[in-house]
């Protein structure tokens, strides 16, 4: 009895992503607990064990059989800090981007909920100088944007910000939101903008991981920085990583 490529897929899916879950699952409990014997010994070495822990994150994609494709402007150096503009597909974008620059030690916005209760996740976010937001308090929020900024600035680490607001669904550029990205321009001035694409994480959560889907690809670019000036103007810096993201993905898309 054969069976069509479709379904051959999707038990191949259903049966990989039981041993994935469980590898996701036992690294974040396994790291939740290094990053704060870790943290006892400063911010620094917390860092590195919550890179590492993004690291392993990603590759446990591997036993789905996920392919990460990475396009790595030759300009971005390690231990160099940045200002890192990117789409946002998936939760998924995280430790993709965060063990790709492991150097560069990227910090993120987050909403507060994500901040409580993962193991390994929650804490980093807490204690590794994210911005923890509360989505309905615009001023809070900015607040933390701006905190975060100009913390990475005066340490030499990277900022993370995802103009879309939220995660697309279904891979589709969404409307860029100012307010956080412009907060987070003006409080780190001395740091280069760098943008970032990122295509096909959001087909790992179609399903909700139930399953994973077998044989996902996901493919990462990071751009050229574009260094910064007095008087700039904000419009046409976030003007300018948008066209390169879409053209990124019209590009990947075309193929």
């Amino acid at each position: 009895m054969s069976h069509s490529p479709s379904v051959t897929h999707s038990l191949v899916s259903w049966l990989l992503t039981v041993p994935f879950l469980f590898a996701f699952g036992a690294t974040l409990l396994f790291f939740d607990p290094l990053q704060r014997i870790a943290r006892l010994f400063g911010q620094r070495p917390q860092e590195i064990v919550a890179g590492a822990m993004q690291a392993v994150l990603v590759y446990a994609f591997r036993i789905s059989g996920m392919r990460l494709i990475v396009e790595r402007s030759p300009e971005i150096k390690a231990n160099r800090a940045y200002l890192l503009v990117a789409n946002h597909q998936s939760m998924f974008d995280i430790p993709i981007l965060g063990s790709t620059l492991f150097t560069n030690y990227p910090k993120y916005v987050s909403k507060r909920e994500l901040a409580r209760w993962l193991p390994g996740i929650s804490y980093n976010l807490r204690r590794g100088g994210n911005a923890i937001i509360e989505r309905s308090d615009r001023d809070q929020a900015t607040r933390a944007i701006r905190e975060m900024g100009s913390t990475a600035q005066a340490r030499g680490v990277s900022a993370v910000i995802y103009p879309e607001g939220t995660r697309s669904r279904t891979g589709a550029l969404r409307r860029f939101k100012k307010p956080g990205t412009f907060a987070l321009f003006e409080s780190a001035p001395e740091l280069p903008i760098v943008p970032v694409t990122i295509d096909g994480s959001w087909k790992l959560l179609a399903h909700n991981l139930l399953p994973l889907p077998f044989g996902s690809q996901v493919r990462l670019r990071i751009g050229d920085p574009i260094e910064r000036s007095s008087g700039e103007d904000n419009d046409a810096l976030l003007l300018e990583v948008r066209e390169q993201i879409e053209k990124t993905l019209e590009r990947w898309r075309s193929v």
